[in-house]
């Protein structure tokens, strides 16, 4: 597809780049999804699969779009597999700096508070992140006893352990494993839009809760794309993501160097109200390891824009 022009064009970030910006000449997503779908037609063939919508910039069309993948989802339906994205370089899992997946107390559903060697506590509007994940190699069933390595920025856009001010901290950071449903959940905060990049968070999913401890052999590192409209409610509720509002007013799902290039299988439905709370949630197709390869950025910058304290986009 045509791209989008990318804000911060003429700056180069390393954040979400990761392989990408090396392998140029690597097959776009959907050529990725369709390559994983041809080699897996036999065992996909009792299955639907969930409508592909074509990519809308507005705001409207792309909750439409995931509204509409979490209905055929209730019905037992399959999901497109979940594009390969970079963990950026503040993962918290060993790959860059620190890694929080060796400490004790990282498996737990509420990830608010620091854990070990730390404290405090991240504020914002309390949130549940609910990841249902379907295993595409065993016919679209639960991803039962896999493992989830969730995370993302605070109310001021900075990620714990790496940003200005919280490198002694390691809030907004946890693994839960699958339920029999393939269910995990989180219980956390609403993520903040930080300049040049779409509000999002950031996942890796593991086979096992074995993989995840020992932080390594991730099956599936992605990503997950918050719809505007609760962006929009979340941000003029709480104060505290005022510098969210002109962030996200300054950027769309189409100009964004991670979704760019279609965001169906990426993008949650949102329920709830800020003063009780909000509740993310999305199905993830997880595909077998060797068919999730990043594809190129779609656009310069790497991953566009610059956060609060001027550091590298993550």
């Amino acid at each position: 597809m045509t791209n989008s022009p990318r804000h911060h064009a003429d700056e180069v970030h390393e954040h979400d780049r990761g392989l990408s910006h090396d392998l140029k000449s690597m097959l776009s997503r959907r050529r990725a999804l369709f390559m994983f779908g041809a080699a897996g037609a036999t065992a996909l063939a009792a299955c639907s699969t969930a409508g592909s919508t074509a990519s809308s910039s507005s705001s409207s069309s792309s909750t439409e779009a995931a509204a509409t993948t979490a209905e055929t989802v209730s019905d037992g339906t399959c999901v497109a597999a979940a594009p390969q994205e970079t963990a950026g370089p503040y993962p918290g899992d060993g790959s860059n700096g620190p890694n929080v997946l060796v400490e004790s107390g990282i498996v737990r559903q509420d990830i608010r508070s620091s854990f070990g060697a730390y404290s405090g506590t991240a504020e914002g509007v309390a949130t549940t992140i609910e990841l249902n994940l379907q295993d595409l190699t065993k016919d679209c069933a639960a991803g039962e006893g896999m493992a989830v390595y969730l995370w993302h920025c605070d109310r001021d856009g900075e990620y714990s352990l790496y940003g200005q001010g919280v490198t002694e901290q390691n809030y907004l950071r946890g693994v839960q494993v699958a339920d029999s449903a393939g269910r995990v959940s989180f219980t956390s905060i609403f993520p903040a839009c930080y300049s040049g990049r779409w509000p999002h968070i950031h996942f890796e999913v593991f086979d096992s809760l074995e993989s995840a401890v020992a932080g390594e052999d991730a099956r599936l590192t992605s990503q997950i794309a918050v719809p505007q409209d609760a962006c929009s409610t979340v941000f003029a509720y709480d104060s505290g993501y005022a510098n969210s509002v002109g962030n996200l007013s300054k950027v769309s799902l189409d100009s964004d160097n991670v979704f760019g290039d279609g965001w169906d299988a990426e993008l949650a439905t949102v329920s709830g109200e800020p003063a009780t709370g909000m509740t993310i949630s999305i199905t993830i197709g997880v595909a077998e390891k060797s068919a999730n390869t990043q594809s190129a950025p779609s656009g310069p910058g790497g991953g566009g824009g610059q956060p609060p304290n001027g550091a590298p986009v993550r």
